[in-house]
């Protein structure tokens, strides 16, 4: 559905948009700098890899043709509780990712965001999963990683690093285990929690084993480990989608990958395979329940930070990005304090789109959609958001509108999601919801770009 962004009708008065910018701008100022200071690095994150000769037994290589592209992320979205003291000392963390493009080679990153201390990583490893559920590898595919060709990598308080190039061939839709060890306590763990995929943890360094006998503890987070890149031949670029608890996937079958984003990129990846004139992109999804515009939540860093706030650290930095799809409002009419109003979230939207636009990237944008029967519903909430989504459809937001209100409401009774596609919580949607999310999104939406800004 191809809508232009202009001024037109429905913009506040001019005092009040100068008050709204004004407002819009501490945020974001605020917000950067408390990010800023935490997420700096400290220059391990070259990612140019070593020469192929320094690595012991081809387990990395240089970068080949292709093109680097996202094959799964997350979003750290706080600290740990409980590991404020030891962190993961003494055990390895074994990561389970859905790869959603397949590659010939692989990297990843690992985030010390939310650390208070220095992160040793002493061994870390990528294979494939032998199958579905379980921390056993295919024996051939298990490879050691290095950074800047050491096995050993200290990552800073507030830091990130990005591993060497490892040769590894990564089909489309394989399960990915990335295991580290760290075998001193690190402070707070950086972690995504809702990741709707089982994970393992192994007491002692494990990261080169095979055999799932020592991953005798399952977990449902997602540590340290927040992007899989590979050297794609089958996507020359990225979609970024950024938003809260839906397209995290909330309520999804666990070990699925029942994810709107994973159904739309199983869509891209059938049309490249057929041949049809659709964008050549991967998904990768940055999504953070209760994630919300203008609001983060306590903490330095905060934990679950704004929209407003991640959208330099999770779409402008992901990997060869060409598209963002936002679905983010729904959290600013349910529970924001006093900022939650009808302007105020438009005047989000919008920064987000101009953002986008200074770096040539195209956004979609959704409708919020209906929240009827869910504990946080009042009618002055369904007024607003009817307001918001007329704002959205009308094409002053976003460059183009996925209605997903539309495609999930009830004919019956659009205040309410419709009964199949509803999880039972009347907010999120059920396994099918997600499913009519991931087909109704337009390809040709994600086509195009947008001139980067002066």
């Amino acid at each position: 559905m191809s809508r232009g962004r202009d001024g037109g009708a429905g913009v506040p008065p001019t005092k009040h948009r100068a008050l709204l910018a004004a407002i819009v701008t501490l945020i974001v100022a605020i917000s950067a700098a408390i990010y800023a200071g935490a997420s700096a690095d400290d220059g391990g994150t070259d990612q140019t890899p070593l020469a192929s000769g320094r690595f012991p037994r081809g387990e990395a290589a240089p970068a080949s043709t292709g093109s680097w592209v996202g094959a799964w992320s997350a979003s750290p979205a706080a600290a740990e509780p409980g590991t404020e003291t030891t962190g993961m000392a003494g055990r390895s963390v074994r990561n389970v990712v859905h790869a959603g493009v397949g590659g010939t080679s692989a990297r990843i990153t690992l985030s010390n965001l939310y650390g208070q201390s220095p992160l040793t990583v002493t061994h870390a490893s990528i294979a494939l999963a032998a199958g579905p559920g379980t921390a056993a590898a295919v024996a051939d595919t298990m490879r050691r990683l290095t950074f800047r060709g050491s096995p050993r990598v200290i990552i800073p308080a507030g830091g990130q690093v990005i591993s060497d190039v490892a040769r590894i061939a990564v089909p489309y839709g394989a399960d990915v285990l990335v295991t580290t060890y760290s075998p001193v306590p690190s402070g707070p763990v950086t972690y995504h929690p809702q990741a709707r995929q089982t994970s393992y943890l192994a007491a002692g360094d494990r990261t080169a084993d095979v055999t799932a006998v020592a991953y005798t503890t399952q977990t449902p987070y997602w540590r340290y480990l927040t992007a899989l890149d590979v050297l794609s031949h089958e996507a020359n670029g990225t979609v970024v989608a950024m938003g809260d608890s839906i397209t995290d996937g909330f309520g999804s079958e666990v070990n699925a990958n029942h994810r709107w984003t994973d159904v739309l990129a199983e869509r891209l990846h059938e049309a490249a395979g057929e041949g049809r004139k659709a964008p050549r992109y991967s998904v990768v999804n940055q999504g953070i329940s209760g994630n919300r515009i203008l609001t983060s939540r306590e903490g330095r860093p905060a934990d679950n930070p704004s929209g407003l706030s991640r959208f330099e650290r999770d779409v402008l930095q992901r990997t060869n990005v060409k598209v963002v799809v936002i679905v983010l409002g729904v959290n600013d009419i349910l529970h924001s304090p006093e900022l939650a109003d009808r302007d105020s979230i438009l005047a989000g939207l919008r920064t987000l789109t101009d953002r986008a636009h200074a770096r040539g990237l195209k956004v979609v944008g959704a409708t919020i959609m209906p929240f009827g029967g869910y504990r946080a519903y009042t009618p002055e909430r369904e007024a607003m958001r009817q307001e918001i989504n007329g704002e959205i459809r009308s094409g002053r937001v976003f460059d183009d509108v996925v209605d997903f209100d539309k495609a999930l409401r009830d004919a019956y009774d659009p205040r309410r999601l419709r009964g199949d596609y509803d999880s039972g919580d009347h907010l999120h949607p059920s396994d099918k919801g997600y499913a009519r999310m991931g087909q109704v999104l337009d390809l040709d939406d994600l086509k195009g770009a947008v001139p980067v800004e002066a």
